[in-house]
């Protein structure tokens, strides 16, 4: 069986909130075993935390559309907005694993997470909007 969630959130992070709890919904009536929900939450949040702070164009809030599908093997997640082209996973600064955690810069990290937690992360910018597409395959 495959279950469906599509979400459209505004450009506030108190929004993600909102996209949580729905997920979290949608976890259970699916049966997820809590480190996945874990990780899918860790992952819009991130994702949706960087279109909200850095994605606007200009004065214009962007929009954000989420839709989750969850099949018996997968979980594909697709967020797409209209702000700003930037794809994420080539043009955000590498993270610096290496220097103590005070003295690390600011930026990278949290879309290395999202790449090493998913099994798929890819990237492209199509009708003048961007799409990130992320699978998560399900454990046995």
């Amino acid at each position: 069986m495959t279950a469906h969630l599509t979400l459209n959130m505004e450009a506030h992070l108190d929004e993600i909130e909102r996209i949580r709890a729905a997920v979290n919904i949608l976890s259970q009536a699916e049966g997820w075993p809590p480190e996945l929900l874990y990780q899918i939450e860790l992952v819009l949040e991130e994702i949706g935390t960087n279109i909200i702070k850095y994605g606007k164009d200009g004065e214009r809030e962007t929009d954000i559309d989420i839709t989750l599908t969850s099949d018996r093997k997968s979980l594909t997640l697709e967020i797409v907005d209209d702000g700003m082209p930037f794809d994420p996973f080539a043009d955000a600064p590498p993270p610096d694993l290496d220097s103590a955690v005070p003295d690390r810069p600011i930026g990278g990290l949290g879309v290395y997470l999202v790449q090493e937690l998913m099994d798929e992360a890819v990237y492209r910018h199509e009708d003048g909007k961007n799409k990130v597409t992320l699978v998560k395959h399900k454990p046995s």
